[in-house]
């Protein structure tokens, strides 16, 4: 951890949230039945998806991809600026308690984003469909 670039994120991390991965940021969506974009593009065969609902699934996917990359990077932002105050010993109470807001805020953006995308997605798939994606993924 002390040759990371930013010590709270790993390279891993860094570069999941750049890639707008979910990095279970939505499990209380998807373990309650709220079935994600990127899964249920996995499972199209499997679901039936109609040509209609491909193409509203992989809008959904997209938006929520450019959003999430978006907010990963503000949450990079964030997370360096943190790092930033401890690695120059410039940080007290004040700037702890600003830094670590906006970091929560960015962290915050992102779950929300992801959450939503989960939500959206039962505008789209039948009940039956949910169902199935359920017991598809184990749940």
């Amino acid at each position: 951890m002390q040759a990371r670039t930013i010590k709270a994120l790993s390279d891993q991390d860094i570069a999941d949230l750049r890639a707008g991965k979910g990095m279970s940021l939505a499990l209380p969506a998807e373990l309650h039945g709220y079935p994600g974009p990127s899964h249920v593009l996995e499972l199209a065969e499997p679901l039936k998806l109609s040509e209609q609902q491909r193409r509203q699934t992989q809008t959904l996917h997209t938006q929520m991809q450019e959003e999430a990359r978006a907010a990963g990077e503000a949450l990079i932002t964030a997370e360096t600026a943190l790092d930033t105050l401890f690695k120059n010993r410039q940080i007290d109470a004040r700037l702890l308690s600003e830094a670590t807001s906006q970091s929560a805020m960015a962290q915050g953006r992102l779950r929300e984003t992801h959450l939503r995308y989960h939500l959206q997605m039962m505008d789209v798939l039948t009940d039956e469909q949910v169902e199935l994606y359920g017991r598809l993924r184990g749940y």
